[in-house]
């Protein structure tokens, strides 16, 4: 049977028997937000900001301590100019829920907005409510923070965190987590830019990654860890960037909404709260261990993947896996992935389901060592080699289209199995590799 007569009767099956799916939650809404507050978005003008200490011109304190015991009421309030705090002591506790917590930060340890600009340098930032992130910017709101300790204990409480086109820049931070749904890295509807320098990053809640964007995320010179959700998560037309990067997921524990084991995973959840396109993911000089499951899922998003000169570990799943999941309707819910690998090399499986694409380009000396679609399925894969880059089969290939700088395919190493494109066999290298 060739793959277009199976693809036919794939699509019959699926137009006669599958009946298409609702709109499903993300794997515990953003890094892990439990479906319960999906509420209407309000505006800004709906909401009303309170703090203990608010700070609404220039000022520049050292040593002090600022606290909220308070549902709501941020332990600092930042609405205008441009301060500085030295080696502050900050705590927050006092619960809250929902919607002006995870897009407003009415209940974080610190919240900056309305254009205003907050320095920390050095000290502790210290939560233990519920819904109470550390460190919040938002709406115009810019925060510079280095050399800083910051602990979350409770749920729905991340370490630092934009929404509504706020601005962070981090240095040398040490931040850790315990609770559900709580990133170290994490953002919000509306998004905002995070740039990260150095540190430590490490979660221990279930649906809680080290990173989750629905922004611009940016870390290097840094260590990530999660050991009870995904490394890192981007949903939408968002970004995350590492460098120089020490990545490890050790998750054991699905939460509500999470089908599979992953360290990297890119997707739409239709919640409305990250803008429909192309995620991008992109990874140089970093260190990536998975210690269960699949190194990088793709579902029900486009997806443009930039690997360069990374190593990689993956102690139990394929490395790359593109397929429909509980996201978006069923028949039209799968992965469109642009992979390219620079200087990179890789070691495992890519899945590819009969709904999803996969182009991927080695470059500049990359070998993939693996199979690809061993199970002849896809709707679409299309692949490139430099002359100095390798393949290396450990069981069948199929792809639709091949372009290889080397004609005669010496950089194919067979070893016994067989890569067919477009149904074809190809002459390659019959060596070992």
């Amino acid at each position: 049977m060739n793959k277009s007569f199976k693809k036919l009767l794939l699509g019959i099956l699926i137009f006669t028997l599958i009946i298409p799916v609702s709109l499903a939650e993300p794997p515990e809404k953003k890094d892990g937000n439990s479906p319960d507050n999906k509420m209407q978005q309000q505006s800004q003008t709906d909401i009303s900001f309170a703090g203990m200490t608010n700070i609404t011109n220039n000022v520049a304190e050292s040593n002090k301590s600022y606290h909220s015991i308070t549902s709501n009421k941020n332990a600092i309030l930042a609405s205008s100019g441009s301060s500085t705090l030295t080696n502050p002591t900050i705590t927050k506790s006092g619960d809250s829920s929902g919607e002006k917590a995870d897009f407003y930060g009415t209940n974080a340890a610190v919240l900056v907005y309305n254009g205003a600009t907050l320095n920390i340098n050095g000290g502790t930032i210290t939560s233990d409510g519920l819904y109470a992130n550390a460190v919040f910017a938002y709406s115009k709101g810019t925060i510079n923070i280095s050399n800083t300790s910051i602990s979350t204990t409770n749920g729905h409480s991340g370490g630092i965190m934009v929404t509504g086109g706020g601005v962070l820049n981090a240095k040398d931070l040490t931040i850790k987590t315990k609770g559900a749904s709580s990133a170290a890295i994490r953002s919000d509807r509306g998004g905002g830019v995070i740039k990260v320098d150095g540190g430590s990053y490490e979660t221990n809640g279930t649906g809680s990654p080290a990173i989750y964007s629905t922004a611009d995320i940016t870390v290097e010179n840094a260590s990530l860890a999660s050991t009870a959700s995904e490394g890192v998560v981007i949903e939408g037309a968002n970004s995350i960037v590492l460098n120089n990067v020490n990545l490890t997921d050790t998750n054991k524990t699905l939460n509500g909404n999470s089908e599979t084991y992953k360290n990297i995973f890119l997707y739409q959840s239709m919640s409305g709260d990250a803008t429909f396109g192309t995620s991008s993911f992109k990874a140089k000089d970093s260190n990536i261990i998975t210690n269960n499951g699949d190194t990088i899922f793709v579902t029900n998003t486009n997806a443009n993947i930039e690997l360069e000169n990374n190593t990689f570990t993956n102690n139990d799943g394929d490395f790359l896996r593109i397929q429909t999941g509980k996201w978006g309707n069923q028949g039209s819910n799968g992965g469109n992935v642009t992979l390219n690998m620079i200087n990179q090399k890789v070691g495992g499986n890519i899945i590819v389901d009969n709904i999803s694409t996969l182009n991927m380009s080695l470059t500049n000396g990359s070998l993939f060592s693996g199979t690809i679609d061993t199970i002849n399925q896809a709707k679409r894969i299309e692949l490139k080699l430099s002359s100095d880059s390798i393949i290396n089969l450990t069981g069948d290939i199929y792809v639709d289209s091949l372009e290889n700088e080397d004609s005669n395919n010496n950089n194919i190493y067979l070893n016994g199995y067989q890569l067919y494109v477009n149904g074809n066999k190809i002459s390659a290298n019959n060596g070992k590799y």
